[in-house]
């Protein structure tokens, strides 16, 4: 096993995270009177998940939470990156919350603290209820309300111990596979039809930060997932396509939030549904701003007659995770991520905080004994060094979160791949500590 000493790379004063998110962990779906989101109906779709598994049980952390929170005391991080359902605290997604949704929150919050551990919460993880779903969900303007209420719900009930948040996980995900191509749920296939479902999750995350702070939130922001967009080619169609993907990938969900317009998107025929106000809301300054990064995307040109003007093809001359050739491992790309927001952004980035960093490999269904995750390992150390070459670079970089704690249920894939710190048998919900589990422990404890 690597020895955290070994890994010299490391920023200083920098806060150490594992995330987790409820619809990849929890299981117990139909419990106490959790509604169903739009993953229920897509998991329950024949065809639509690789190998047909349902999220259940998985880690089962709906029962097994207290398991969950001693293995974040053993690993000695500051803070715990966890999701809220939004089906387990407002079933219908309107009117009154769950007294038992909200009462398995309260304790994992009180167990957090108790354990010396802050809890980080993200307000929606992908779990939108099926009733708003079916009145339009994101690309819906009234989705954005119901969310601010939502927010407000699970602020009133946390908010006296709780003051650290994220809104929004990832809203390009959910604009690009959910309602572009189908890929997540909802699994519509709208293409660039589906942009408002943009604007509308932005104006969520600032009915959001409304909410929180009204309820004395210290530190609130999004996260979004970004990528180094790099041309197959020197061509000027490939260029122009890696363009156009950079716009659609980073800029437009990057750009309102940060400096209160959208980026020129008349190459997609599309303008915003923009009212008046819309932007002044959801440019309101983050605290920090949250980074999720996994790996570059190399973009060529489509043919003249494809759907999408741009197609992601093999980064060439790299090794790739267990997802295959299109997330390659090229931790220079994330340092390259870092300045970019930096030299684009300038004055109005906020502190940044990594909130998703990690790699699935091809791992056991069922363990014997500790596996020894060594590309994991590795990877994980050459993208805390490639933050610390940002943090060198003069980048403000606050927390670095690993993704993720525990092998879960990971989207349309199901349980075929394996992210996690802590091997899970998904069918006992067993729980076993890999060797990067310990060499994060390890390397944690080196930095205090």
């Amino acid at each position: 096993m690597t020895d955290a000493s070994t890994l010299l790379r490391v920023p200083p004063g920098l806060r150490w995270s594992a995330a987790t998110a409820a619809f990849q962990i929890e299981g117990a779906r139909a419990a106490d009177g959790r509604g169903r989101s739009i993953w229920d109906d897509f998991v329950d779709a024949p065809g639509r998940v690789r190998d047909g598994s349902s999220a259940e049980p998985g880690p089962d952390s709906y029962h097994r939470s207290a398991e969950d929170v001693a293995l974040l005391r053993d690993l000695g991080v500051d803070r715990y990156r966890f999701s809220i359902s939004w089906v387990r605290v407002q079933p219908e997604g309107r009117g009154a919350a769950s007294a038992a949704g909200l009462a398995y929150y309260d304790r994992l919050v009180d167990d957090l603290l108790d354990a010396g551990i802050t809890p980080f919460p993200t307000l929606y993880h992908w779990d939108l209820p099926v009733g708003l779903e079916a009145d339009g969900g994101w690309l819906a303007r009234d989705t954005a309300t119901r969310f601010g209420e939502y927010a407000a719900l699970v602020a009133d009930r946390l908010g006296d111990r709780v003051a650290h948040w994220y809104t929004i996980n990832e809203p390009v995900s959910t604009t690009l596979q959910g309602y572009g191509i189908g890929e997540l749920a909802p699994g519509r296939q709208l293409l660039f039809d589906a942009l408002p479902t943009v604007h509308h999750q932005l104006l969520a995350h600032g009915h959001a930060v409304a909410a929180l702070r009204a309820h004395g939130a210290a530190a609130v922001g999004i996260v979004n997932n970004h990528t180094l967009v790099r041309p197959a080619s020197d061509s000027e169609a490939d260029r122009t396509a890696a363009g156009l993907y950079d716009l659609l990938h980073n800029r437009m969900f990057a750009d309102p939030v940060l400096t209160g317009e959208y980026p020129d998107l008349s190459a997609f025929g599309m303008e915003m549904p923009v009212r008046e106000g819309d932007l002044a809301l959801i440019s309101a300054r983050p605290d920090f701003y949250g980074v999720n990064f996994y790996n570059p995307t190399t973009i060529a040109a489509a043919p003249v007659d494809a759907p999408v003007p741009f197609e992601p093809v093999a980064t060439p001359g790299v090794e790739h995770t267990g997802f295959g050739e299109l997330w390659p491992i090229d931790p220079p790309s994330l340092t390259a991520v870092l300045v970019d927001l930096h030299t684009r952004y300038g004055e109005a980035l906020p502190p940044i905080v990594i909130g998703e960093n990690g790699a699935s490999f091809p791992e056991p269904d069922h363990a014997t004994g500790v596996i020894d995750d060594e590309r994991r390992i590795a990877y994980l150390a050459a993208h805390i060094g490639a933050v610390a070459d940002a943090v060198d670079a003069g980048i403000d970089v606050e927390e670095y979160t690993v993704w993720s704690l525990l092998d879960n249920f990971e989207w349309a894939d199901g349980f075929t791949q394996r992210f996690g710190l802590v091997h899970v048998d998904q069918t006992t919900s067993e729980r076993t500590p890999k060797a990067s589990f310990d060499w994060y422990r390890n390397l944690i404890a080196s930095t205090k």
